[in-house]
């Protein structure tokens, strides 16, 4: 990512003082832009962070220093229980120090400390099924922020929409270009081709009771390309035995730049395929909830959504994506023609809450 320098955006006055809550690890990407535009013109920037995943060691390898205020629940009860924990050491947090405005992404915790403490909140938020988080945070929030494919309920009066999705506000190619050097670093094949393959672990509160591929689907995929190509296994829990040799090990900070320059990504995580395309690496979604952006994508071109009935067709289709680079790269050329850069975007909306009486 190219370095943020004063000149590039034009510095605020007075100085806004902006609270950035990071709860998932795609957050320290999206905002991750941001909050070094704001840095590098003087403004004062305080960055909470929750105990999830690999969300605290990005911000560590990034270098932005930032306050745990929580630690990730699993089930309902427990969820609730952080829930509580993280706006009220939020609300200590605000009452002490003051800041102007509030960005989230999600946005629970500062829509709740913001209603309470007059700070305007801004939600950035792309998941329609996500409906009881939504319905604790959208009555709240100063402003909502979504992607124009968004398809769900909000609050029309304060809702603003954008055209692609969050991936732009760190991997839009004016800022972001995956580094072949640190990609081979991080295993990738020279000689190619190679496939990225995404597993999670259904463990957020919109995720409960649903679970992940099958070992049947497992071993087809080493069938497939074991002899035809390197694969990358990431997950977040154990893996069947067949996938264990596949395993990718490396830094968290690195594996965007083994992911842009992977031939297809194929994987559980709409999160991660999204990130794929607009880097230029063909995706294949293959979770449970298609949203409105993976449709939206799917409509430009840039992914397929291949629904759980269907997931015995996903080794032909990752095949068939080795071989078709042409349609895809004609298609993301247009796509990002017609989308902003959301770094930017957000930066705007920040200081119009921030300055705002």
């Amino acid at each position: 990512m190219k370095p943020v320098t004063v000149s590039e955006f034009e510095r605020s006055d007075p100085p806004v003082h902006v609270l950035i809550d990071i709860v998932h690890p795609a957050d320290v990407l999206f905002f991750l832009r941001p909050i070094r535009m704001l840095q590098a013109r003087g403004d004062r920037v305080t960055v909470v962070s929750r105990q999830k995943d690999v969300a605290t060691d990005l911000l560590d390898g990034f270098g932005v220093s930032h306050r745990v205020i929580s630690k990730q629940g699993s089930g309902v009860v427990s969820l609730a229980r952080e829930l509580l924990q993280r706006d009220w050491s939020l609300w200590r947090i605000v009452r002490r120090d003051k800041p102007d405005v509030m960005l989230g992404f999600g946005g629970v915790a500062i829509s709740h400390v913001g209603r309470l403490t007059g700070v305007p909140s801004v939600a950035f938020y792309d998941s329609e099924t996500a409906t009881l988080q939504n319905r604790i945070t959208f009555p709240f929030v100063t402003q909502l922020v979504v992607p124009e494919s968004y398809d769900g309920p909000v609050p029309e009066k304060r809702t603003m929409r954008l055209p692609g999705t969050k991936d732009l506000s760190y991997f839009h190619p004016n800022a972001f270009k995956p580094d072949r050097a640190r990609a081979l670093d991080a295993g990738l094949d020279p000689d190619g081709p190679n496939v990225f393959v995404r597993i999670v672990k259904w463990g957020a509160n919109h995720d409960i009771g649903k679970s992940g591929w099958s070992v049947e689907i497992a071993n087809r995929l080493v069938d497939t390309f074991k002899e035809k190509a390197r694969l990358h296994v990431s997950a977040e829990e154990d893996v069947p035995d067949v996938l264990k040799p596949f395993l990718w090990a490396g830094q968290p900070e690195d594996v965007h730049h083994l992911l842009g320059h992977s031939d297809v990504y194929l994987g559980e995580s709409a999160t991660m395929a999204c990130e794929a395309a607009t880097m230029g690496t063909p995706a294949i979604y293959a979770g449970h909830d298609f949203l409105g952006y993976t449709r939206g994508l799917e409509r430009a071109g840039l992914l397929h959504n291949v629904m759980p009935e269907d997931r015995n067709t996903l080794p032909e289709l990752a095949k068939s994506l080795l071989n078709n680079r042409d349609a895809f790269d004609t298609a993301r050329a247009h796509w990002l023609a017609a989308c902003p850069d959301w770094a930017e975007s957000i930066v705007d909306i920040a200081d119009r809450f921030a300055t705002s009486d």
